[in-house]
Parts: structure tokens; C-alpha cells; sequence
């Protein structure tokens, strides 16, 4: 599987991973007696066989049973499959006016059980519904993503190196925002800086606000422009080879409003004790508990009362920007090895300013491990 022009210092996932991760899956099919999986145009498609293929009204995936692994494709498109990046298989194409579904399910045990990659647009899962006969249909999501969630050394690397190039591009927003610039000038700034890295496109996404919009926790509509004394928040990543950064900063340009100041502070406790409690085997919704009760102890919540902390503490992180695992109430997925997820217990002020510090963490052996060390105070990144 070929990256030319490869810029960055860590390798791009390989062939051989690829191979790897398919027996894994195999293994966990055999063990749950599933026949064939069935993996559509998505992120589960790229990470078991390198092909990246974006949805559309035309059916386009993958079936893998024990012993093949078969592309359905369009057959107008077979041609471009056949120049991407993707593990050797057999490629089976449909015309315009057949049944892609019905295709698929000439290709699989018929006294079998199909799981479904989890991602598929119900449209899709209706017409498998009505082509598949003695065929059973099974939800693969939670054997995919289970699998997903487990990182490998390459995986972590590449995830580490976005981490540092979006860490070093918020630096660089900090060393150079000034009172009267635009959030977009920002973002644009962002966007270049990433591409200028080698990002595969550039900004994945980019929040920047300032003053009372960073109480809203994903920003807010139309232009604004920064006043002395505002509050910034600056949420941003990118891609390498697929894996995501996440980074969120708040920060003022000053130090004082006193007021942000001990919520700042508050919010870093928080921070912190979501890393304590990351214990190997700790479930998830531990360290969701762990930041609401540092942010009680302040007199903030409880629950998802505001002001506090309005949604989950973290979700995990990969190929999507939000994967399992989650940080939130009634996930006891207990945390293992290979799992990396965000850290960003945020505190909103309804209408006066919000505080969301986001790193985000991988589990090794031995523990949690930051991937980007997180901010030492109110007014740096």
C-alpha cells in the first residue's frame, strides 16, 4: 500500500497492519460464529483494508469471511478502486439497474449470519433486509468497534504526531491574536497552518470564540470579533494518515479577571482528576464521576447542571473524531491497553464565558500517558 511523498516522521499504517487487524477480526467472527461481515463505505472499511471511500447513494464496502475478502463496488467504479490503496481481494461489481444487495448476498452463506458494519445508512440496511432470504442480519458495530478501539504502537504514533502538530499551531494562535481579529481570520490561520504541516486536508474542523460564545460548547454562529478583556476558547485539529487531533484551549490574553481565573483553575482540577482516575480496568464512566465530583467540590453542578459541566467528560479517538470509547455515566467499559479518548471536562457559565481544556489520553501498560502535556495556566497554551 503505497504513500508517496510521505512527509511526516512517524510511519503510515501498513499493508501488514492491515493484515493484522483483518485476522483479529476473523478471530472475533469464528468466536461469535458470524459468518461474513459486511464493511460499508466508512472509517471500519479503511481500517480493516485501506480502502478510504466516502458514502453515497451506491452501495460500496467489503465482505470478509474466513477465508476472502471481496469488494462490492460499483461497476462504473472499478477502475478508480482498482488505482487506491487497498489489500488484495477479489472486486465483484453491480451495474446501474441491478441490486447491490442482492449482489452481496450471492456472496455469503445463506444458512450464515451477516454482521453489518454499524455505520450503514438505513436505506442499506432495508434493502440487505429484503435480499437476504435465509440470510441473518446481526449488528456488527459492537465486535467492529471494539476492535477499533484497541490501538496499536502505529496508530498511537500517528495520533501523537497530529496531537503535536495542532498543540504547536495553537501556540502559534496565542503568540499572535491581538484584540480586534476575527474568529475566521483565526480559523484561517489555523486551516493554513495545518496544511502547511502536511495535514491530509488541512483543519478537520476549527471552533474559535471568544467572549460570552465559548459558554456554548461547540461556538457560535456568524463572525465575531475580539474585544480586550474577552475570554478565548480555540478548539481545532487534524489528520495524518487518517488519525485525528483534537486540542481545545482557554485562555486570556491577561490575567485579570479574576473570575475566569478560578474557574480556569477549577476546570484544570477537573482535568486532572479524570487522568487520576485512568486507572487499567477503571470503567469508563468512572472518570466522567471523577470530574463532576472535583467540580461539586466547588459548588458546580451536579449532574449536567449548569453552571458545570453539561455533557459527557471524553470520548475516544481514531480514525473518527468521536469513537468509543466514551467517558460518560453508564459506560463500564472497563479501560484497557491501546484505548486513547479526550480529556475536557468543560464548565459553562450560561451567558458569561466557558472553560474547556482539552488533551487527551492513551492507555499504555502502565497507565494513562497525556499526549500533549496540558496547559499550565489562564493566560499561556
Amino acid at each position: 500500500m503505497s504513500h508517496s511523498h510521505w512527509p511526516h516522521p512517524v510511519a503510515a499504517i501498513t499493508q501488514e497492519e492491515h493484515h493484522a487487524r483483518l485476522s483479529r477480526l476473523r478471530q472475533r467472527m469464528q468466536a461469535k460464529r458470524v459468518a461474513a461481515t459486511f464493511l460499508g463505505p466508512g472509517e471500519s472499511l479503511r481500517y480493516f483494508t485501506g480502502l478510504v471511500w466516502h458514502l453515497s447513494e451506491r452501495l460500496i464496502g467489503a465482505i470478509v469471511t474466513d477465508v476472502k475478502l471481496t469488494y462490492v463496488v460499483p461497476g462504473f467504479e472499478r477502475s478508480r478502486v482498482e488505482t487506491l490503496p487497498h489489500l488484495p481481494g477479489d472486486i465483484q461489481s453491480w451495474e446501474e439497474e441491478e441490486s447491490s444487495a442482492a449482489l452481496v448476498s450471492k456472496l455469503v452463506d445463506p444458512a450464515g449470519k451477516l454482521a453489518l458494519d454499524d455505520a450503514l445508512p438505513l436505506a442499506f440496511y432495508h434493502a440487505f433486509a429484503e435480499q437476504m432470504g435465509t440470510v441473518r442480519l446481526v449488528d456488527g458495530g459492537p465486535m467492529l468497534r471494539a476492535l477499533r478501539a484497541i490501538k496499536s504502537p502505529a496508530e498511537i504514533a500517528l495520533i501523537q504526531h497530529a496531537m503535536n502538530i495542532t498543540l504547536d499551531i495553537h501556540r502559534k494562535v496565542r503568540d499572535t491574536i491581538a484584540p480586534g481579529i476575527a474568529a475566521s481570520e483565526v480559523a484561517r490561520f489555523i486551516d493554513q497552518q495545518h496544511r502547511s504541516a502536511g495535514a491530509d486536508d488541512g483543519s478537520t474542523f476549527c471552533i474559535v470564540s471568544f467572549g460570552s460564545a465559548t459558554s456554548l460548547p461547540h461556538g457560535a454562529d456568524g463572525e465575531q470579533i475580539l474585544k480586550q478583556g474577552d475570554v478565548i476558547l480555540v478548539d481545532t485539529g487534524c489528520r495524518i494518515d487518517g488519525y485525528h487531533s483534537d486540542l481545545t484551549r482557554t485562555y486570556m490574553l491577561d490575567d485579570g479577571y479574576k473570575e475566569f481565573m478560578r474557574a480556569w483553575a477549577i476546570e484544570r482540577e477537573g482535568q486532572q482528576a479524570v487522568f487520576d482516575a485512568a486507572k487499567l480496568g477503571a470503567a469508563c464512566e468512572n472518570l466522567d464521576a471523577a470530574a463532576r465530583n472535583a467540580f461539586a467540590r466547588h459548588g458546580l453542578g451536579p449532574d449536567y447542571r449548569l453552571p458545570g459541566l453539561p455533557h459527557r467528560a471524553g470520548h475516544g479517538l481514531g480514525l473518527e473524531i468521536h469513537e468509543a470509547p466514551y467517558i460518560v455515566k453508564g459506560n463500564r467499559t472497563p479501560l484497557s491497553a491501546g484505548m486513547c479518548f479526550s480529556n475536557e471536562p468543560m464548565i459553562v457559565f450560561p451567558g458569561t464565558f466557558g472553560v474547556r481544556l482539552e488533551d487527551h489520553i492513551y492507555m499504555a501498560e502502565d497507565g494513562p500517558h497525556w499526549f500533549t502535556t496540558p496547559s499550565a495556566s489562564a493566560s499561556a497554551v
